[in-house]
Parts: C-alpha cells; sequence; structure tokens
C-alpha cells in the first residue's frame, strides 16, 4: 500500500531512517564482540563479564532504536497472508484502527512506566550485580523511552499517512 507523505511524515521519516540505519551498524558490533569474547573465552581461557553484558546492552539498544523504523519501512511483522488479499481500502482501514486501539495505547503504557523506571536507576546510581559488570545501568534502561519514544514519532507519522489515504481523497479508490 503506497501511502502519500504528509508534512509530519516529511520530517519525521527521514529522521527514524537514519537512526535505523545507525542501529543497523550496532548488529556488526554486536557481532565483534561476540567474536571477541568467544575468542578470549576458549582460545585464552580468559572469559569477561562486561563483555557479556555489553552483547546484552547492544542487542537491546539495536532492537528498540530500530523499532520505529521498522513501522516506517512497513517491515515488521504482520499476518500477510490476510493482509496482502485486502483491498488497499481495507489495509489502511485496518492499519488505522489496529494503531488507534493497539500501538498508540501499547507505546503510552510503555512510555508511562518505562520514564520512572529509568529515573528510579538514575537516582539509585544503579549497576551491575556481576563483579566486574558495567556501570551506569539506567543508560543501558534509558533505550526503553528512546526507542519507544522513536516509535511514536513513527506511528503519528504513519497515522497522519494513513489519515490523508483514507480522508483527503489520496486513497486508492479516490478519483
Amino acid at each position: 500500500m503506497d501511502l502519500p507523505e504528509t508534512a509530519l511524515s516529511r520530517i519525521v521519516d527521514p529522521l527514524i531512517t537514519r537512526i535505523g540505519l545507525w542501529a543497523s551498524w550496532l548488529w556488526v558490533l554486536l557481532l565483534a564482540v561476540i567474536v571477541l569474547n568467544v575468542v578470549l573465552r576458549y582460545a585464552f581461557g580468559e572469559g569477561r563479564v562486561e563483555f557479556e553484558e555489553i552483547q546484552w546492552h547492544l542487542y537491546a539498544t539495536g532492537f528498540l532504536l530500530a523499532l520505529g523504523y521498522g513501522l516506517q519501512t512497513d517491515s515488521h511483522i504482520r499476518v500477510d497472508v490476510l493482509h496482502e488479499r485486502f483491498s488497499p481500502t481495507l489495509q489502511a482501514w485496518v492499519e488505522f484502527y489496529g494503531i488507534l486501539l493497539f500501538l498508540l495505547p501499547f507505546i503510552a503504557l510503555m512510555l508511562i512506566f518505562s520514564v520512572p523506571f529509568v529515573l528510579a536507576s538514575f537516582e539509585l546510581s544503579e549497576v551491575s550485580n556481576a563483579p566486574g559488570g558495567l556501570p551506569f545501568r539506567w543508560l543501558i534502561k534509558a533505550m526503553l523511552p528512546l526507542g519507544f519514544l522513536l516509535l511514536a514519532l513513527a506511528t503519528l507519522a504513519r497515522l497522519t499517512r494513513v489519515w490523508k489515504f483514507l480522508f483527503a481523497g489520496e486513497g486508492a479508490d479516490a478519483g
């Protein structure tokens, strides 16, 4: 389904694309850390807790920062076996109600509960419980509201595009 651009999508979509492409490099860095950790452990008998923790930090950061990019590029998971059989207008209606009834409330809940979660970690100067673990636990926890804030921006841009498709005469059935 080709959706028309809107003023908001022309601002938000390039930003989300840049962040998504930048986040894709985190997977290369994650792979390098995993390989280094495996070589250190099995070739030199030297396992490092820091490398174990940075792996899940990189994974979480890459995943959360790419959520909005997945929505913006329409590469997220959906029930394609049904969706591809729908007309573009029906696809847009499903998208419209899915965003309003499911995605936006979920994002709101994630933001409402994740911000105090991060603030509490910051106030406690929380660090890893593992000996030799990473400090600044709040920093990795901050990826949660940041990722969902980016997803909210991408969702609002997408919603404006679907709205224009359905209600501004720029849908497939128009004209």
